[in-house]
């Protein structure tokens, strides 16, 4: 988990994998977000609800977990599943968690108790289908094979826009957030006084509203010690730009796809309540699916093997490294382009194109002031 990408009050072992609290309902985000394909993490309830003691009917509650997927814009201060960023799964009676609307998911009298491993697995169509629903080009028609990019095909515009700040004689890089927008809040509290033909629809891959477009094929299942409950949410809701928009900032661009925008394996803690989450490759319960060699042994897949297998979400992480190194490069070539692309004088003096050094506000940098 990150340690950095949680509410405050929630505290972590060293290595991050165990979760709890003493407070109310506070959320931890993993360190990696996942964009597309099948993807698997397992989170194992060390503190919860026990199971009924001798004599008793109910089980002993009082710390209470959740976990689920969530968006970058879902609240740290509040249980996964809370808004329409985030899909949850309640540990009392098994309930599955959209906009704060539980709803019956495992069967009567199922639930999740202390010592339960439950397996979450999510489903997302490519990203090239991604962005051509998000840019109002998809056709059910046509697309719904979702078939891979074609060479030709325009990669991603990944702009990783950082705004310096001065403070106490250091420079620091600030990280531009995602703010919510109001159409998934009207979608979550939906004002009786206000209709339009486009609030009205329900969210769908062709909605005239970004934010309400949802991905085709995409889904997510859960396990509970192995055993494959069900499929709770279908048709999740797209993240990409224009769907997720970042704060203004000044000096930086509106309405940009950063390379962190995804789905995170999230949980959710309450007064005691406690987890251990396992992002694999040695996952407790495994899908039969699951190819726990990643590849290493086998490197001819047989016939007839899906080529959307399911990966752990610790493979992401060595994705996403990748792509910062990719990014990077990326980033210091724009940078090297702006600066005159490296054209040197006589004497071998940088020389930079006179747009370059009369471009105004390059040497503006935010400062912060502490009061004494």
């Amino acid at each position: 988990m990150s340690f950095e990408d949680a509410a405050t009050h929630v505290f972590f072992d060293k290595s991050g994998r165990q979760v709890t609290t003493d407070k109310g309902f506070r959320m931890a985000r993993a360190n990696v977000a996942v964009r597309e394909g099948r993807w698997y993490w397992e989170c194992k309830i060390t503190q919860g609800i026990q199971p009924p003691k001798d004599g008793d009917a109910k089980p002993v509650g009082g710390k209470h977990v959740r976990m689920g997927w969530a968006r970058r814009e879902a609240s740290l201060d509040a249980p996964v599943g809370f808004d329409a960023y985030s899909y949850g799964i309640r540990d009392v009676a098994g309930e599955k968690v959209f906009m704060s609307r539980p709803k019956e998911f495992f069967p009567p009298g199922e639930g999740i108790k202390e010592g339960d491993v439950i397996g979450l697995e999510i489903q997302l169509p490519s990203e090239h289908l991604h962005r051509k629903i998000m840019a109002g080009h998809y056709n059910p028609a046509v697309d719904a094979a979702d078939e891979p990019a074609p060479a030709t095909a325009e990669a991603a515009n990944i702009v990783r826009d950082r705004v310096p700040i001065r403070f106490k004689a250091h420079t620091y890089f600030e990280k531009i957030e995602y703010h919510a927008t109001k159409e998934l809040e009207d979608l979550m509290n939906p004002s009786p006084a206000v209709s339009s033909s486009s609030s009205n629809d329900a969210p769908g891959p062709t909605h005239p509203t970004p934010a309400l477009r949802t991905l085709p094929n995409s889904h997510i299942r859960i396990y509970k010690n192995g055993v494959l409950m069900g499929t709770p949410f279908e048709n999740l809701l797209g993240f990409l730009p224009p769907a997720s928009k970042p704060m203004p900032q000044v000096g930086a661009r509106e309405g940009l796809d950063d390379g962190m925008l995804g789905y995170y394996p999230a949980v959710s803690v309450f007064r005691g309540g406690a987890v251990e989450v396992n992002f694999g490759p040695d996952f407790w319960y495994p899908p039969s699916d699951y190819d726990s060699t990643n590849g290493e042994v086998d490197m001819i897949q047989p016939d007839g093997l899906s080529a959307n297998s399911l990966h752990a979400v610790v493979e992401r992480y060595q994705e996403q490294i990748a792509e910062d190194i990719i990014y990077d490069i990326v980033d210091e070539v724009d940078f090297w382009m702006q600066d005159g692309g490296g054209a040197t004088n006589q004497a071998g003096v940088d020389e930079k194109t006179k747009e370059v050094v009369m471009a105004p506000g390059r040497e503006e940098i935010k400062e912060l002031v502490q009061d004494d």
